[in-house]
């Protein structure tokens, strides 16, 4: 792999990208009951684009390099915004929406592959969680434009235009990582890292963790309200706090990963993510309901940052397929755990939200010893 680029500079431009990526999951979600007739399908057409951008980066970028594609997918993503702000035929959006999830997926995924890649075991896990903030960043960044300008939703829209605008003319100036020094990958050879165990098992190990996110974010709302009585204002308020703990989190996760090791740490705040639950089923007020939704926010922090610096590692020379199979599978839980909890909520089982959350957080401490058994 040549060395003539800056690693700050690539770096920066990485988190440029996944903090685009952060407002590309929310975009939708203070705009749906503006939207019109037909709105409440565009989530799925957002989904649908996300996996498919998600299985296409990798190889992509193992064989051609990174530049070329990041620039696609943020263009890609800037017009699917820019559809979003403009657009008003709903055929039209779904176009605009599956290209902005095409680009968020491969934002998200090659962001990740390509700080994985350019630094050694000793920085890669703390520039994955200093990159993962980055995520944080960008969705509250939309949240907040969404807060405090209100009635004229086109206004946040354009403002994120701006800044990917000005994000792509960067991503031009810069040199990025040229392709593998292998030129021969082939389709086989792709598929090949699906015999390697600790491949898969990380990869489930994720299933559980974007599942956990999933329906933290689409149900804890509902679940404050049904369950605890909340004022559907603060419940929806609710969501901001996990962002912001998931933020917090990942400020402190570099230090401790130097401190404890990876294993340690993620374990360390899994156990943030149980007490998080615990309070969340007894909550008896709003501000331990902010609490609980913070602490769970900052004990999942943790879990991309160090399963993606233990498959950056292990297959260095292929990461960006590696990572878009273990993301692929990551989705795969994502909607596993929305489509059994949405089945629940529309019978009322409410209760069984937070043990749903605890048993995805209590799976992923069960597989992270047999997966680095594996490495």
């Amino acid at each position: 792999m040549s060395k003539s680029f800056n690693k700050t500079l690539v770096f920066a431009a990485s988190c440029m990208g996944l903090a685009f990526f952060g407002v590309t999951m929310l975009a939708l979600g203070p705009l749906l009951s503006q939207l019109g007739e037909g709105a409440n399908a565009l989530p799925a057409t957002l989904s649908i684009g996300i996996i498919i951008g998600t299985l296409i980066f990798g190889p992509i970028v193992d064989k051609f390099g990174y530049k070329w594609l990041l620039i696609t997918g943020s263009l890609l993503a800037l017009l699917g915004i820019q559809g979003l702000a403009n657009l008003t035929d709903m055929s039209l959006l779904h176009l605009f929406m599956m290209m902005l999830g095409i680009g968020g997926g491969i934002l998200n995924g090659e962001t990740n592959a390509m700080v994985a890649e350019i630094y050694d075991n000793n920085q890669r896990g703390g520039r994955l969680s200093v990159l993962g903030a980055c995520y944080c960043v960008g969705a509250l960044l939309w949240t907040l434009l969404n807060y405090f300008i209100v009635g004229n939703f086109t206004t946040p829209l354009n403002v994120i235009s701006v800044l990917m605008s000005l994000f792509i003319l960067f991503f031009l100036a810069i040199s990025f990582p040229k392709q593998k020094s292998h030129t021969s990958l082939s389709l086989t050879k792709m598929m090949g890292l699906l015999k390697y165990p600790s491949l898969i098992l990380f990869a489930c190990l994720l299933f559980f963790q974007s599942g956990f996110e999933g329906v933290t974010g689409n149900f804890t709302p509902r679940y404050f309200v049904s369950v605890h009585g909340m004022a559907i204002h603060s419940a929806t308020l609710s969501l901001t706090w996990f962002t912001v703990g998931m933020l917090v989190g990942r400020f402190f996760l570099a230090f401790l990963m130097k401190r404890l090791g990876d294993a340690k740490t993620l374990y360390l705040f899994l156990s943030v993510a149980i007490v998080g639950i615990s309070l969340l089923y007894f909550a008896p007020s709003v501000p331990l309901m902010f609490t609980a939704t913070a602490l769970l926010g900052c004990g999942v922090c943790a879990t991309f940052p160090v399963v993606f610096n233990y498959l950056g590692g292990a297959f260095k020379e292929m990461s960006g397929t590696a990572f878009s199979i273990a993301i692929f599978i990551a989705l795969c839980g994502q909607f596993t755990f929305n489509k059994i909890m949405g089945m629940l909520f529309d019978k009322a089982y409410y209760f069984y939200f937070p043990i749903a959350m605890a048993v995805a957080i209590l799976m992923m401490m069960f597989l992270l010893p047999i997966a680095k058994r594996k490495v």
